[in-house]
């Protein structure tokens, strides 16, 4: 069954946006009756599509919550190529993140121009959305404007870096460090890796250096590396 976000509420409808009323009528062709799911202020609904002059959302019922234990993934990555970071916001979406924090490092590729920020943020939030509603969560991951390296000095959390440097402190042994962590903040560095100079300083904020094991994998490959391990070792 798709699933919706909805910002507003009339009654027993649900608005939902130009774009999703394009992809239930001419993407998914749903039929008269057709029933969805809606999520609004974090709750579920089950809702029925009205097809007529306008596309009418109504409300059938609410849906039971599922109780799942409250922590914040953060995930700090620099800025990358669109392919590549449209691949993580989806993928990372899926795998659970709550925040996404894109920062400027010191061997990023791309610099994005002030102008343009506004119209990528809009742009990565469609895709973490298009994202949460395939795979049916109730929160669409906060997406920060673009941040400096000195930014991260004020997180406060659980905190590693992924080092290519680090050879002895690996993920499982962080993990078994901290298993009853609330916020975990992952930094992922470009290509080419974090600076020493830049290790040294998230040392200095806080952060621990981890290692990911001896192969070393490509930047869109990291979060995906990490989210999946604390997924598993996340499961009851």
């Amino acid at each position: 069954m798709q699933r919706y976000f909805s910002k507003e509420k009339n009654g027993q409808e649900f608005q939902l946006s130009g774009d999703d009323l394009y992809h239930i009528t001419r993407v998914m062709r749903m039929k008269d009756h057709e029933e969805i799911e809606v999520v609004y202020e974090e709750q579920v609904f089950l809702c029925e599509i009205r097809l007529g002059e306008d596309v009418k959302v109504v409300i059938k019922t609410i849906l039971p919550k599922v109780e799942k234990r409250e922590q914040e993934i953060v995930l700090v990555i620099p800025l990358l190529k669109e392919q590549k970071m449209d691949y993580i916001l989806q993928k990372a979406t899926e795998l659970g993140v709550t925040k996404i924090i894109p920062v400027v490092m010191e061997r990023s590729i791309i610099r994005l121009e002030p102008s343009k920020e506004n119209k990528k943020m809009e742009r990565w939030t469609k895709i973490c959305k298009e994202a949460s509603e395939q795979s049916k969560r109730v929160k669409i991951p906060i997406i920060t404007e673009v941040k400096h390296f000195s930014d991260l000095a004020c997180m406060e959390g659980v905190k590693f870096v992924c080092s290519t440097r680090e050879k002895e402190n690996n993920l499982k042994k962080f993990v078994e460090k901290h298993q009853n962590y609330g916020t975990i903040i992952i930094v992922v560095g470009p290509e080419g890796g974090l600076s020493e100079k830049e290790e040294k300083e998230l040392i200095k904020m806080g952060f621990e250096c981890v290692s990911l094991g001896e192969r070393i994998m490509r930047v869109e490959t990291v979060p995906l590396f990490v989210l999946s391990i604390l997924n598993f070792l996340n499961m009851e």
